[in-house]
This record gives C-alpha cells, structure tokens and sequence, in this order.
C-alpha cells in the first residue's frame, strides 16, 4: 500500500512540475504565432520602474493604448525605436493613445531609461508571461544564446528541466478601451521595426471609431 501511495504522490509532483513548465515559446522567430487584431489581450499585471504591479487590462480601459514589446533595453535596434515613438508621443496624446512598452528587461534595469513621461511607460516581462500571451516568445539558437547569455544578460527560460534564453520578437499593438487588438506588428528580423507615420495612421484609424 506504501508502495501504491508513493507512486501516486510521484504522479501528482510530475503532473505539477509539467503543468509549472508548459509554456508557449516558439523554437526560433520565424515560428511565432502573433495574437490577431480583433483577439482581446490577456489580462497580465507586470512590474513598473519602482517595482510596483501594474494591471495591463486596468491600463487598456483609460485610453487606446501602443503597446511595444521589445527585447530590451540592451538592443540597439529597440533603443532607438523607444526614442522615435518619444518623438511623436505629443502627437499620439493628441490621437488620446498611451504609450506601453515592455520588455524582459527587469525593473532595476527599467529604472535607468531616460523615459519619463507619464504617457509612456516601460513595464518589465521578466518571465515572458505576456510575450508567451501575445505569441512572441521564440527561443534562441545556441549560438546566439551564448553570446547573449554572456554578455547582454537576457532572460533564462526553463522547459521541462532544459535551460534555454528566449526573447520576444519585437512588436507594436493598437489596443482600444476594450482590450482588443486593432493592429498589429510583428517582424522576426529585429532590425526592421514599423515606422511613425504608420503607427500614427493605426492610432488614428482608433481613434476615429
């Protein structure tokens, strides 16, 4: 009977560990399954700067919201995408749209941008729950994960007992009050990013709805 019990109690700790391990990560960019304009966003509360939970759905109700996902502060590519959206932030406010940007970067690191507005917020994913959410989160290939690993810092993603780094595809969601997505992009090559004028075009096809 003894030996029966702890069988079971096995079978429940392996159920557990599976389910704690499942997750939605892509094997590499080019896979990656984006959610779809007219899906509703997860409702995800993620970390602030100063380490305080924000509720993304809480966010969506105020005002259309541009939502970034990024790979992090670290990427050149991302940098200079943050600083061109904070270009054109006067003009998305005019549009009534916020600006979210997220990325696996944690909130120490958050604390150190530039970016202070209140219109435009940079949020931590330091677990990937929303880029796994939004269906960007791929793994890197070994090669690459090393140099990251060593260098850059990114996130460690475990599966099922393996260690791997994984990153969100960088991406742009037009999200309205409530809480679906409008427009989307996503590009698996991280150098190309969307330009102003056509995120401006997206918010302002929102806001004329």
């Amino acid at each position: 009977m003894f030996k029966s019990l702890l069988i079971s109690a096995l079978f429940v700790l392996s159920s557990q560990v599976i389910a704690a391990t499942a997750t939605n990560i892509a094997e590499s960019a080019e896979q990656v399954s984006p959610l779809l304009p007219g899906l509703a966003v997860p409702n995800i509360e993620l970390k602030d700067q100063y380490g305080k939970t924000v509720s993304l759905a809480e966010r969506f109700k105020e005002k259309t919201t541009v939502l970034i996902v990024y790979r992090g502060g670290w990427c050149p590519y991302c940098s200079k995408q943050l600083a061109n959206v904070q270009k054109i932030e006067k003009e998305l406010a005019d549009l009534g749209a916020q600006i979210i940007a997220v990325s696996p970067d944690s909130p120490e690191k958050l604390a150190e941008s530039k970016i202070t507005s209140p219109n435009y917020q940079l949020l931590s994913d330091d677990s990937l729950l929303l880029a796994q959410k939004l269906g960007l989160a791929f793994y890197l290939d070994d090669k690459t994960a090393k140099i990251y690993r060593n260098k850059l810092g990114v996130n460690f993603v475990s599966l099922e007992g393996e260690v791997k780094v994984a990153l969100p595809v960088p991406a742009v969601f037009v999200i309205d009050t409530n809480g679906l997505v409008n427009f989307q992009y996503a590009n698996p090559n991280y150098k190309v990013r969307l330009t102003e004028d056509l995120l401006l075009a997206a918010v302002k096809s929102v806001s004329e709805q």
